[in-house]
């Protein structure tokens, strides 16, 4: 009898295990169709952001401001902390601007690897399951209590191993995405009082140089 109720026992822990593993799917699998049907509607995008970067026998730096996303490809990074710089692109041709330097530098877009360029992933600029050789739920905590936080490894090989996006599961409003490099170097975006489908001029992704200050090609 005790081994009887034993197996009873093991019988009903294998069932539940796999319950909560189909369910586990499911829900992932409602995530990424949600995600991807409501950035790809999405014109426009704004938010605030916290952006922390951490690398191994590195000192942590932490800057903050407001990002401006725009179809197709355009980009605008204002930061305000703890130094004012412009990171602008109209989609072309990208411009980083420090006004403390009277400098700024000039990249193609086809050609960067800059840490802020999957973000026109949430505005339809690819698949995720197209784009992404696994997709699964990470094993680490939201910043935000009751998100989910999804793990996706790129199918490409990329100076990025990894990237997190932590969402809130009902709006599939972003509260981070962050990103891991291949020697550990990570960087969070966290982000706050998002609007989607705001009105932005296309004048707002234009870069021009001040008087006095000089563009370097990179």
């Amino acid at each position: 009898m005790p081994k009887a109720n034993g197996m009873k026992v093991l019988i009903s822990l294998l069932l539940l295990l796999t319950t909560t593993i189909a369910a586990s799917a499911s829900e992932l699998d409602q995530l990424i169709t949600g995600l991807q049907a409501k950035y790809q509607r999405l014109n426009t995008l704004t938010a605030d952001f916290t952006q922390i970067y951490n690398a191994p026998g590195e000192r942590t730096r932490r800057e903050s401001g407001q990002m401006q996303l725009k179809k197709p490809g355009k980009m605008r990074w204002d930061y305000a902390s703890p130094e004012s710089k412009l990171y602008v692109s109209d989609g072309k041709t990208i411009y980083e601007y420090i006004p403390a330097e009277r400098s700024a530098t000039r990249t193609s877009a086809k050609e960067t690897d800059d840490w802020r360029a999957p973000f026109m992933f949430l505005l339809g600029r690819g698949n995720l399951r197209r784009d992404f050789a696994r997709i699964e739920f990470a094993n680490e905590s939201p910043v935000r209590a009751g998100n989910r936080v999804l793990r996706m490894i790129p199918k490409r090989s990329s100076d990025i191993r990894e990237l997190l996006i932590e969402v809130e599961p009902k709006s599939l409003g972003l509260a981070r995405l962050s990103l891991i490099k291949q020697g550990n170097a990570r960087i969070d975006f966290l982000l706050n009082n998002m609007q989607e489908n705001a009105v932005i001029a296309d004048t707002a992704f234009v870069f021009k140089p001040p008087a006095g200050v000089s563009v370097r090609q990179q």
